[in-house]
């Protein structure tokens, strides 16, 4: 493998992270009117208590989820979180597969904040 290539395929990967912050990363990230945050859970579980202001887009209502994706600047930061992290991991990962080039996830989701 020569060093051109070598040195593209670690750019192609970088690209393609999904970044995971603490809750404390998370809340404060997303403490403004204009980030791109949404939460990937259910109607009932929006319904229980949110952090700040995301858009629900319910990650079960696929055809839902992917039609509200629509919506969002694919080069501005995306913020995601559900409930454990499992839903919103996988949200991010279509979201970079879409085309998203900054993608924030909340490690341990919703309650890991509700915990503390």
């Amino acid at each position: 493998m020569s060093l051109f290539s070598s040195f593209f395929g670690v750019k192609a990967q970088a690209d393609n992270v999904i970044e995971l912050l603490s809750p404390a990363e998370f809340i404060s990230c997303t403490n403004h009117d204009d980030v791109q945050f949404i939460d990937v859970r259910t109607q009932k579980e929006f319904a229980a208590g949110v952090i700040n202001n995301p858009i629900n887009l319910d990650y079960y209502q696929q055809k839902t989820f992917l039609e509200g994706l629509k919506d969002l600047d694919k080069n501005r930061p995306v913020y995601v979180y559900c409930q454990a992290g499992g839903r919103s991991a996988k949200a991010a990962k279509i979201l970079k597969k879409n085309g998203f080039q900054k993608v924030y996830d909340l490690h341990g989701g919703y309650s890991s904040i509700s915990k503390r």
